[in-house]
This record gives structure tokens, C-alpha cells and sequence, in this order.
């Protein structure tokens, strides 16, 4: 039997991770969890709410996907949980930020899944913008909706 390569075990044990805290986030009914479980919610957070970044970031990051941006969200989510850490974040509250990110992609991605013309010109102009400033490491909460 053939040895993996380290890095494709993390990977597996971080998706499981993350597999798992999923299954315990609902998108229907009641929420539970922190982040945004509609577009709504997510387009308005309020800045000075801790978790309006992780929510953005997310929300952003599944529109993208659904509307085919080529970027790798997976290095999106590393690079910004890497700057939310430098800031000295309690392990604690780092939890919430990695799961609010984490509900609020996928929440999103399943609410968007069905609606082929979700991907206009005004909202990919939107997407793009946002896009490009968290690839940039600007996650400055900044929420609006597309016009």
C-alpha cells in the first residue's frame, strides 16, 4: 500500500471537519447557527457586527462560484481566516468566524443553486468588485446589494 502525501490527509481531515460542522447547520426553518442563511441577511449586515466579515467573505465566495469566477475558493477561505487569526483573535471566537464563513457559503450556494438567472450584469459587476478586494486581503465589511 502507497503512502499519502501529508498534505492530502489534512485535506481530508478538514473536509470531513468541515463536512461535519455542516451537517449540523440547517437552511431551512430556524436558525441556529451564526452567519447569514438568506442573501438578505447576508447584503445587510452592519460592519460593527463581529461576524459581518466571515458572513461578506462567504456570501461573496459562493456567488462567485455560482456565477463561475475562476478563483480557488478554498484558498480564499485559508487567506482570509489567516488574516482574521494575525488579528489575535481568541481561539474561541475564531471558531464562530470559521463556522459563520463556512454556513453562509453554504447556505448561499444552496439558495442560489436553482435560479439560472441569478448571474445578471449588475450582480457580477457587484460580485467582481467584492471579488477583488478579498483577493486583494481587503475584508473590510462593505455589504451592498447588487444593483
Amino acid at each position: 500500500m502507497r503512502a499519502r502525501h501529508p498534505n492530502v490527509m489534512s485535506r481530508t481531515a478538514v473536509a470531513i471537519g468541515v463536512a461535519l460542522a455542516l451537517a449540523g447547520c440547517s437552511t431551512v426553518g430556524i436558525k441556529t447557527s451564526p452567519g447569514a442563511s438568506s442573501e438578505k441577511e447576508a447584503r445587510n449586515v452592519k460592519p460593527d457586527d463581529p461576524l459581518a466579515r466571515p458572513v461578506q467573505v462567504g456570501w461573496t465566495s459562493a456567488r462567485a462560484s455560482h456565477c463561475g469566477f475562476i478563483f480557488n475558493p478554498g484558498q480564499l477561505r485559508s487567506t482570509y481566516l489567516a488574516a482574521e487569526a494575525r488579528t489575535g483573535i481568541p481561539p474561541q471566537q475564531m471558531q464562530k468566524i470559521e463556522h459563520a464563513y463556512d454556513y453562509t457559503r453554504q447556505s448561499t450556494l444552496d439558495t442560489i443553486k436553482d435560479n439560472p438567472g441569478y448571474c445578471n450584469k449588475e450582480r457580477t459587476a457587484a460580485i467582481r468588485a467584492d471579488l477583488n478586494r478579498y483577493l486583494a486581503g481587503d475584508y473590510t465589511p462593505a455589504a451592498r446589494m447588487a444593483r
